[in-house]
């Protein structure tokens, strides 16, 4: 009986018609599911960008220092295999300290970091230092200085004593840069030996800074300049 009315289907136009109007439509289904199904796969397999650790990041490690140093890198991976609130750029990273360990070649995330305490020690590296030196307001370009500032630090000194003394003016440290000013007080961030060069010059000879420009400037030999007393 199936046969019969499926024959008789066929051998009208209106029935020929219809079995066309069908297949389209079947065609038609098929289509928007493979395109949605290709779709999903092109959007799991796109690429984004996302920060990961060069090496290991302590906790405690300010946003900031992190990057300063440039201790992660920016790769590409499958936006299937990016964590939640990954960060994708490293502006995402002011203001934050890590609230944990994180180790080399991990994806670094909110979940990773919260506010930063603004505290001083959250600007430095674990071979930086914070050293503050006594300094007037000629030796500090007349109160033009303050967090932010990068200085050329000077000092002047007398060598010698009665008719052999000679004043002497030379460059101690370059491209210093200035983590804070509060009264006649300016805290520089150095590595630990150049602290201490700073402690023995305040104590021990005058200090002066010099303001740098804020564009980028070469470094050259340390100059210095001399005069004999009374010339």
């Amino acid at each position: 009986m199936d046969g019969i009315m499926t024959n008789k289907l066929f051998a009208t136009r209106q029935g020929t018609i219809l079995l066309g109007v069908i297949a389209a439509v079947i065609a038609a289904i098929a289509l928007i599911v493979y395109l949605n199904h290709y779709r999903n796969s092109v959007n799991s397999n796109a690429e984004s960008p996302v920060l990961v650790t060069k090496t290991s990041i302590l906790q405690g490690t300010p946003g900031s220092v992190v990057k300063r140093t440039q201790v992660y890198t920016v790769s590409h991976v499958a936006k299937s295999a990016l964590q939640q609130d990954a960060f994708v750029d490293p502006s995402e990273l002011d203001g934050k300290v890590a609230l944990r360990d994180i180790g080399q070649g991990q994806q670094l995330t909110a979940a990773d970091f919260g506010p930063a305490t603004g505290a001083l020690n959250e600007q430095l590296t674990p071979s930086e230092r914070a050293v503050v030196i006594p300094l007037g307001s000629p030796q500090s370009v007349g109160g033009q200085i303050g967090a932010g500032s990068h200085v050329d630090v000077w000092m002047s000194i007398t060598k010698g004593s009665g008719a052999a003394a000679k004043p002497v003016v030379a460059q101690l440290l370059p491209d210093v840069y200035v983590l804070g000013v509060n009264g006649g007080n300016v805290t520089l961030r150095t590595s630990p030996q150049q602290a201490g060069q700073l402690i023995y010059g305040s104590q021990n000879a005058q200090l002066w800074l010099v303001l740098r420009p804020t564009v980028a400037t070469s470094q050259s030999p340390r100059p210095v300049a001399g005069l004999k007393a009374g010339g």
